[in-house]
């Protein structure tokens, strides 16, 4: 019996019992047909992964709606996945919602949990850096069919193989980093990941040599936090870090809150300079979110993070009063 039959045979079951098909029957054949038959499945990829997709999680001004509705969509193209595990749209937009979700709906909320309640703060960092690492596995598995033996390539044969590299692979490599580098940084202690900071070097250098304006400033928004946070020794080197800062405004017109609040944590924290914090998170917070409908999500959710960094400015600058409600 094909498919369609099937659903069919279904529909006059629930028809008969109920008048009209209930929703949870129309969610289950979506899922069957889905599931089951592997060209619709690359053609429904295909639809949901290619050019000119839908930008209605990141264009949404609700971050509570969209990190309520996330964890169903990231479930529905796991499923999809299971039945094109070599459609590389699909493995780049699972991969790159897994690390979404985990920096923006969990770590993020996680790290502005109260004191009291840093149990539950610990927990949801140890899931957020699970939810990362789940990312970065369907993206070098992207790379590796891309590019043999890519996620298991030493030095010289990484640097062989991003050579091979085309402007098409920037995003697998981007979020590979962004999702690896972000788990690394919940458990500085996992010494495997530690280890793997001269390949995320190689990877994103790399990205940036192919594409400096992916996603528009994305890149010079995580290079400004990628060689402010490390050490001179492992390549740390904070005049690049400004210097793609001014990229990302540059790129922006000014208007990436991103890059101001990457500053701010990154730059001013560690030279203890106040004044610099706070007007970089206050123009951060200056942004309208609407100038740019794509990343309405992103910028709501950075000046969630702004407001609440300037609020507790003292656990970053030891000279300034601690509130009594502390």
């Amino acid at each position: 019996m094909s498919n369609e039959q099937l659903v069919m045979s279904n529909e006059q079951v629930a028809k008969s019992k109920t008048g009209k098909i209930p929703s949870f029957f129309i969610i289950c054949y979506l899922l069957f047909i889905i599931c089951t038959s592997c060209s619709v499945s690359t053609l429904v990829a295909d639809a949901l992964t290619g050019q000119g997709s839908s930008s209605v999680f990141t264009g949404d001004s609700d971050p509570q709606l969209v990190g309520g509705a996330l964890p169903f969509a990231i479930k529905m193209y796991e499923a999809l996945l299971d039945s094109a595990p070599k459609h590389q749209g699909l493995r780049l937009v699972t991969g790159s919602l897994f690390v979404m979700y985990a920096n923006a709906f969990v770590q993020g909320p996680a790290e502005m949990l109260p004191g009291e309640e840093w149990r539950l703060r610990e927990n949801e960092l140890k899931r957020a850096k699970q939810l990362y690492l789940r990312g970065v596995e369907i993206l070098y598995g992207a790379l590796d069919l891309k590019y043999k033996g890519f996620s298991k390539a030493g030095a010289e044969e990484l640097q062989a193989l991003l050579n091979k590299c085309k402007k098409e692979d920037v995003g697998l490599l981007y979020w590979a980093v962004a999702g690896g580098m972000a788990a690394y940084s919940l458990d500085l202690l996992d010494f495997e990941l530690g280890a793997r900071l001269p390949e995320w070097s190689m990877m994103i250098k790399r990205a940036y040599q192919l594409d400096p304006d992916y996603n528009g400033a994305a890149l010079d928004e995580f290079l400004l936090l990628f060689y402010a946070s490390l050490p001179e020794m492992m390549g740390g080197d904070k005049e690049r870090a400004k210097e793609h800062f001014k990229k990302a405004l540059e790129k922006t017109g000014g208007a990436s809150t991103g890059a101001y609040i990457s500053y701010a944590q990154a730059i001013c924290v560690p030279a203890q300079d106040y004044d610099a914090y706070k007007d970089n998170l206050e123009k951060a917070l200056a942004v309208d979110p609407d100038i740019d409908v794509s990343t309405r999500l992103v910028n709501i959710i950075n000046q969630r993070k702004a407001r609440w960094l300037i609020d507790n400015a003292y656990l970053y600058f030891s000279f300034l009063p601690i509130p009594d409600n502390y």
